[in-house]
């Protein structure tokens, strides 16, 4: 078992105090978006086995099997197959679209044969792995995920009653659902930038004057002026969720998150492909050849179970599930057959291994428990347990 050294990523999106309010620390005044817990390179998590600090990458990849278990690493291979995170978001994320596996091998060896730089802000696909994800609040938590049915999206245009906007209301209507979405974003994000500029101020101050369901989208205009994604955010469904409530995102989803603190849970991949709200590089095409234009409500997760309570999803790469724990309850037993990273947002709850060896945590702190090694919780407080399914 490993007290884990997590970095914090200072993306301009981030909560100033969320974070901090979290691990009961002073706020910096800076953006404080995203705590990484795992081995991915753009920030990995480092522990101490008594010889200095290493990054757990090095670590697992000097010994797969003893670290992962054999199980593991003939499933997913000699590296944790996840990376788990604490998310905080202050302002909108920007609106995004994950590849799938096939869609991620593929473009990442056509980025390595035409030579484009791994840190180059055009390019797409930074490895070859897919990124489905989860999401599950801490607190409130708000954001789009989905396309909305295109008569609805159509309806909520018209109700801004901007000229501009009206050749998309007719072309939602005009189409089966999903040639219609695709027609629609695609003229979107393809539409010359300053008419679309004058097009989101002018939704952005009429969303502004009507309020209720459209004050979002008065948010998002004006923390994107002139952004076309803007636009395309008001095809997609709005998401609430209450804390303990998770959000489960399968390849090709549009989605954005808006505000609020969770854990964020996914395959070990920073593959993003952007349809706006961002000032970095959007590639249209690429975007719509892996985006899924089915609409469909969000799927929505709550947790399942007793002592262990799980966010059931169909991706083996990841597996998460939650210990509410309680003062003289008997200690949870965890299983020893895989690699996990436990997670505490609440309380000071102990984790014990075999030898007395034992650590407190306190919110935000986590370990890493290597497969073959048991582990049990207890005393009161909260732990998300991230791991995989063999």
């Amino acid at each position: 078992m490993d007290r884990l050294s997590n970095t914090v990523r200072p993306y301009a999106w981030g909560s100033t105090t969320a974070i901090p309010e979290l691990l009961g620390t002073a706020p910096t005044g800076e953006p404080q978006a995203e705590l990484w817990m795992g081995a991915h390179p753009g920030a990995p998590s480092r522990v101490d086995r008594g010889t200095g600090e290493k990054a757990l990458g090095e670590v697992i990849a000097a010994d797969p099997e003893r670290e992962l278990g054999a199980a593991a690493v003939a499933k997913f291979g000699p590296a944790l197959p996840f990376l788990f995170k604490i998310l905080a978001a202050g302002a909108p994320l920007s609106l995004q679209v994950h590849p799938d596996l096939a869609q991620a091998r593929e473009g990442f060896a056509d980025e390595e044969r035409r030579g484009v730089p791994i840190d180059a802000p055009h390019r797409n696909y930074k490895d070859a792995n897919h990124k489905p994800e989860l999401v599950c609040a801490l607190t409130p938590f708000t954001g789009l995920c989905g396309f909305r049915d295109p008569v609805e999206a159509a309806d909520l245009l018209a109700g801004l009653e901007v000229d501009s906007l009206k050749p998309y209301v007719d072309l939602l209507h005009a189409h089966p659902a999903d040639a219609a979405l695709r027609e629609v974003l695609t003229a979107v994000l393809s539409a010359d930038r300053a008419e679309t500029a004058r097009t989101v101020a002018e939704a952005g101050a009429a969303a502004e004057r009507l309020g209720g369901p459209y004050g979002t989208f008065a948010g998002l205009a004006h923390h994107y002026p002139g952004d076309p994604g803007v636009i395309a955010a008001m095809l997609l469904n709005p998401v609430r969720l209450q804390p303990g409530e998770a959000m489960f995102l399968g390849a090709g989803i549009p989605h954005a998150y808006l505000d609020g603190l969770g854990v964020e849970l996914m395959a070990n991949s920073d593959n993003v492909l952007r349809c706006g709200l961002t000032p970095k590089h959007v590639d249209v095409p690429e975007l719509l050849r892996i985006t899924s234009f089915e609409p469909g409500e969000p799927a929505l997760l709550r947790p399942e179970g007793g002592i262990e309570e799980v966010y059931e999803t169909p991706i083996d790469e990841f597996r998460l599930s939650r210990f509410l724990l309680a003062p003289g309850a008997a200690p949870a037993q965890l299983p020893d057959t895989t690699p996990q990273i436990l997670l505490c947002t609440a309380g000071a709850p102990v984790v014990r291994a075999p030898g007395g060896r034992q650590e407190t945590l306190t919110p935000g702190q986590s370990v890493f428990v290597p497969a073959g090694e048991k582990v049990e919780l207890s005393d009161s407080g909260t732990i998300f347990r991230a791991t995989v399914v063999v």
